[in-house]
C-alpha cells in the first residue's frame, strides 16, 4: 500500500534520519515533496536478491530484516534496522541486481525516495552523500567483524559478546527479533543458540524470563568469555 506522503508525514519520517539532520527546515520540506509513504505487513518482502531497487526506504515504525540466502538455502541476517535507519542506498551508486532480501518482521512504515530524484538532491546537498557514505562504512565495518567473529571466535564468545551489548541499564536483554534471527545475526544454528542459552543458565549466568528477555545475572562471568 502506497500513498503520497502528506508534507507533515513525510517531513515527521525525515525528522528521525541521521542523514537528513545538519538539513534545514526548508530543506527537509524540499525532501518531502519527493517522498512516498508505503507500508508493509509482518512478513511482507519488501525486496529480494536480483531486483532493480531504486529507492531508499527509510524505516519510520517497525523494523525490518536484512539478509541473505546462500545457495545451500541457509540464511545470514546482515542487519536488523529500525526506525530512523535506511536500506537501499547501494542503488544510488550501482547499476548491479542488490544481493539482500529484505523482509518486513512486523508491521512497518516507510517513507521511500526515488534514487534519481535523491541523487539530484545530493548534488544540491552534499552533507547527504556524505552522511550515507559514513553509514555505509559502518555498516562495512560491522560486516568484516561478523566475518571474523564467524571464522575466528567460539561461539559461547559471541553469545556472551552479543548479550553484553545489548543489555539495558537493568542488566536485561530484550530481544527486537525470534531467536531464530538472532541466532542468525551471530553466525549459529537456532538449535545451537538454544542449547548455549541452557548452558549459560544452568552456570548461573543468565535467566531466560520470557520467549524474548534474558537477564544477566554475572556480568564479570559473562565477560571472561570475551
Amino acid at each position: 500500500m502506497s500513498c503520497s506522503c502528506s508534507n507533515r508525514g513525510a517531513h515527521s519520517c525525515i525528522d528521525i534520519v541521521p542523514i537528513f539532520h545538519s538539513l534545514t527546515e526548508e530543506e527537509k520540506l524540499e525532501i518531502a515533496t519527493i517522498t512516498m509513504d508505503k507500508s508493509f505487513e509482518k512478513g511482507e518482502m519488501i525486496y529480494l536478491a536480483g531486483d532493480q531497487v531504486e529507492k531508499l526506504f527509510v524505516i519510520h515504525t517497525g523494523h525490518v530484516k536484512v539478509s541473505r540466502v546462500s545457495k545451500a538455502g541457509k540464511e545470514q541476517v546482515i542487519r536488523i534496522l529500525g526506525p530512523g535507519e535506511f536500506m537501499g542506498e547501494l542503488a544510488l551508486f550501482s547499476t548491479v541486481e542488490i544481493t539482500d532480501n529484505a523482509e518486513a518482521i512486523e508491521n512497518s512504515r516507510m517513507c521511500t525516495i526515488e534514487g534519481k530524484k535523491l541523487k539530484e538532491l545530493m548534488t544540491k546537498y552534499p552533507s547527504i552523500a556524505f552522511h550515507i557514505i559514513e553509514e555505509l562504512s559502518t555498516r562495512l565495518d560491522s560486516a568484516e567483524n561478523l566475518i571474523e567473529d564467524i571464522n575466528l571466535r567460539s561461539v559461547e564468545y559471541r553469545l556472551a559478546q552479543a548479550l553484553l551489548e545489548m543489555a539495558n541499564s537493568r542488566k536485561e536483554v530484550v530481544l527486537k527479533t525470534t531467536k531464530a534471527v538472532f541466532a542468525s545475526q551471530i553466525g549459529m544454528s537456532q538449535e545451537t543458540l538454544s542449547r548455549k542459552l541452557t548452558a549459560f543458565q544452568e552456570k548461573g549466568l543468565i535467566k531466560q524470563k520470557a520467549q524474548q528477555t534474558i537477564l544477566l545475572l554475572d556480568i564479570e562471568k559473562l565477560a571472561e568469555y570475551i
